[in-house]
């Protein structure tokens, strides 16, 4: 069996509430050996449930490591979750990469570009692969886009820093070239518009509120229309992702892609706060 470990703030969170259920679906669909089987935690009791450690790995029949060192011992695979709590993926990654275990870092890969760039050189300094995705670039909707000239995406949240990655991420995956934020606005009831420009003119624009469901516009060339609402099953098939990669320790895709949305994280969420 492939053994994975699970490292996060708290462990009563929803990813790791729902990971290790949806892990073992992915690898019976792929025909793969896999499973959670351990799991760390920088806090001893999350501050969403009062659920503590101990208690969440009994209930996830998942076996508490008491530091990094040992879940990294133990594990074929790490993945690095807190994904509310982007501004510990540096130090968790310092302590599991030089373990040269496939480590999958959920969203939001860092806390800021500067910080993902250092993820990735320590990466390649150990020669440890890892990679970073929201779930929202494994929708099959995407598949449907084709050529477009003008794109919006809606998406909702808790709170923009958080959030704004998934639409980023559909939106780098759907350029498919190096794009700017060329036009940010805030708008009435806490919605926020984002305008980014690629290299060959295409247009994406991002419009954010906290209870806005993930769709897309798409204008093609010909002057046709089409809305698409972004409803298939996006997280089962990022485990597939995450298993692929722990099977083969080949990112599904190059790193640039995740520094460019991060780049462009940063220039929407500094323009945000101006």
């Amino acid at each position: 069996m492939k053994t994975i470990g699970l490292i996060d703030r708290y462990l009563s969170e929803w990813h790791a509430n729902h990971y290790p259920e949806w892990i073992r679906t992915a690898a019976r669909e792929l025909g793969m050996d896999a499973a959670v089987c351990y799991a760390w935690a920088e806090r001893e009791v999350s501050p969403r449930d009062g659920v503590s450690t101990g208690e969440w790995c009994r209930n996830a029949g998942v076996e508490e490591c008491r530091s990094i060192g040992e879940l990294c011992e133990k594990s074929d695979a790490v993945m690095i979750l807190a994904p509310s709590d982007p501004e510990t993926h540096l130090a968790y990654a310092k302590a599991v990469l030089p373990y040269g275990k496939p480590t999958f870092i959920d969203k939001t890969f860092a806390q800021n570009l500067a910080e993902a760039r250092e993820i990735f050189r320590l990466a390649s300094a150990a020669g440890t692969p890892v990679f970073s995705t929201s779930a929202l670039r494994c929708a099959s909707e995407l598949q449907n886009v084709g050529p477009f000239e003008r794109l919006t995406i809606t998406a909702g949240g808790s709170n923009l820093p958080e959030y704004i990655v998934h639409p980023l991420e559909m939106a780098v995956v759907l350029l498919g070239e190096p794009a700017e934020v060329t036009r940010t606005e805030a708008q009435p009831e806490g919605e926020f518009h984002a305008v980014l420009r690629g290299n060959s003119g295409r247009q994406v624009t991002i419009a954010y509120r906290s209870d806005l469901r993930y769709t897309l516009r798409v204008d093609r060339p010909a002057g046709d229309g089409q809305s698409i609402a972004v409803r298939s099953d996006y997280f089962g098939e990022l485990m597939k992702m995450i298993l692929r990669f722990f099977e083969t320790g080949a990112a599904p895709f190059p790193p640039e892609q995740t520094l460019e949305i991060m780049r462009l994280r940063d220039a929407i969420l500094g323009a945000a706060h101006e």
